[in-house]
């Protein structure tokens, strides 16, 4: 049903600085994997085969990695070292890649805008590489297909987060239809915890009708004069119908420092085998 998601790689990763000089933020590894490829995984599990990536200057290792290096192929072909590009195959045999590039940093719905091209006039997942979500059953994206297939309308994922941490999120209160289900009334960009509406803030999840890039052009930039897809989705929300969802998984913050390292050490306990 839904067989698009959207990856805004295009950021500088800052935060991670020297090593994200020349090196894109999306590609440091977590252990084996680079973080671009968690996320593509995941998307691919939820059906949405067609990965379009938003980059910027410096990402050309993106577009590289999502490709057939056949030198490296032919160098280790019928060695015991084969098996370590087991995961990248079968991403490459079951996901196409389209890119397009973002000229300038304008906020994520600017990056979104700007994948429009590759989109066209359909649903579509949108996925933010940085918050890295590890499930035992299905994938974040997977469980929000299921939802879009009740509401059809745009969707955004949630978790609760600690009140004094509101101003590192969009934050959303609503009406709660059930368990874990919230019909959006209000959305705000990184409130102070005294503004905040909620406890309850959008990770980097979604799922959008196409209508978000009409209302996304319509939308006036904000602070440090980005274009907050948080402030469309309020405005969609009020013209129609959005919905929030509290996921089932754990979720890493891969954005920070000391959520990559939390995330790697979780990944290299549970899940990963030196096959």
């Amino acid at each position: 049903m839904i067989k698009k998601c959207l990856f805004p790689v295009a950021g500088y990763g800052t935060r991670f600085l020297p090593a994200t000089k020349s090196m894109p933020k999306e590609m440091l590894p977590v252990v084996n994997k680079p973080l671009v490829q968690y996320g593509v995984e995941e998307a691919i599990e939820a059906g949405m085969t067609t990965c379009a990536m938003v980059t910027g200057r410096g990402k050309r290792a993106i577009a590289d990695h999502f490709d057939i290096s056949y030198e490296l192929e032919h160098q280790i072909s019928g060695s015991g070292k084969e098996a370590y590009l087991d995961s990248i195959r079968n991403v490459l045999e079951q996901g196409v890649f389209t890119m397009v590039r973002q000229r300038e940093m304008k906020g994520l719905g600017h990056a979104i805008l700007t994948g429009k091209s590759l989109i066209g006039n359909e649903p579509f997942g949108v996925l933010l590489s940085d918050d890295l979500c590890i499930n035992e059953g299905p994938g974040v994206l997977a469980q929000m297909v299921e939802l879009y297939k009740q509401f059809r309308c745009s969707i955004v994922a949630i978790q609760e987060v600690p009140e004094d941490e509101t101003h590192k999120y969009g934050v959303i209160s609503g009406e709660s239809l059930k368990d874990g289900i919230y019909r959006v009334d209000e959305m705000v960009e990184k409130p102070a915890p005294e503004d905040a509406p909620s406890n309850l803030a959008i990770i980097g999840r979604y799922i959008l009708t196409p209508d978000i890039f009409d209302i996304i052009q319509e939308t006036e930039p904000g602070a440090n004069g980005e274009i907050q897809l948080t402030d469309a989705l309020q405005t969609q929300a009020r013209r129609g119908c959005v919905m929030a969802y509290k996921f089932e998984g754990r979720r890493f913050d891969c954005g920070s420092v000391p959520g990559f390292v939390e995330a790697t050490n979780y990944v290299y306990e549970h899940h990963y085998s030196d096959k």
